[in-house]
C-alpha cells in the first residue's frame, strides 16, 4: 500500500513539473500570430498625449523581444491587435520644501488597460488592473531647473511596456 502510494506521489510529482519554462513557452498569443497590430492607446485620463508615448514604448518593447511583425494600426493583414486605454494618470507632490513652501517631490501615476484579440474578435489577452509610479525631484534653482515630469512618464511608459510584455510572452 505504501509503496503503491509512493509511486502515486512521484508520478504526481513528475507530471506537475517543477513550474520553470522557456521564455515564450507560456504566451498568450498562439502560434498562429506572426502580425501584431498596435494602434495608438486610447487615452480617457485627463492627461494630454501621454497615450502616444506609452504606445511607442510598446511597440518598441514588442519589436526588440519578439519576433512579430509589429504594425502601427488596425489592418486586416494583422493576426492579432493590442489595444490599449490609459484609464488614469494624476501627478502629485509628495514632499515640499518649508523655505520655499514650494512642492520640491512628486508622483506620477498612470491606469491602463490592454487586450489582445485576434482577428476574429475572440479575445487572447486581457489585464485592466495596470498600476504604475514613478517619483521625481524638482530643482529650486531657477538657472539649472529642468522639467522632469516628461522624463518621468517616458521611464514610466518604459516599465510599463515592459511588464506588458513581460505578461503576454512569459505568463508571469
Amino acid at each position: 500500500m505504501r509503496s503503491a502510494f509512493a509511486v502515486l506521489s512521484c508520478l504526481l510529482v513528475a507530471l506537475t513539473g517543477c513550474g520553470y519554462h522557456t521564455t515564450g513557452s507560456a504566451t498568450h498569443l498562439p502560434s498562429t500570430v506572426h502580425t501584431l497590430a498596435v494602434p495608438v492607446f486610447q487615452n480617457i485620463s485627463q492627461s494630454y498625449h501621454v497615450e502616444v508615448q506609452f504606445t511607442q514604448a510598446v511597440v518598441k518593447e514588442l519589436s526588440s523581444r519578439t519576433s512579430y511583425r509589429v504594425t502601427p494600426s488596425s489592418t486586416a493583414d494583422a493576426d492579432a491587435t493590442l489595444t490599449g486605454t490609459i484609464t488614469a494618470f494624476s501627478i502629485v507632490p509628495l514632499t515640499y520644501n518649508s523655505e520655499t513652501g514650494q512642492s520640491s517631490s512628486f508622483e506620477v501615476t498612470v491606469r491602463a488597460k490592454v487586450v489582445v484579440t485576434d482577428r476574429n474578435h475572440r479575445e487572447l489577452y486581457h489585464n485592466s488592473t495596470y498600476l504604475f509610479r514613478q517619483q521625481y525631484e524638482t530643482s529650486d534653482d531657477l538657472v539649472t531647473f529642468i522639467q522632469e515630469d516628461p522624463a518621468a512618464i517616458q521611464r514610466l511608459s518604459r516599465d510599463f511596456a515592459q511588464a506588458m510584455v513581460s505578461d503576454i510572452l512569459e505568463s508571469f
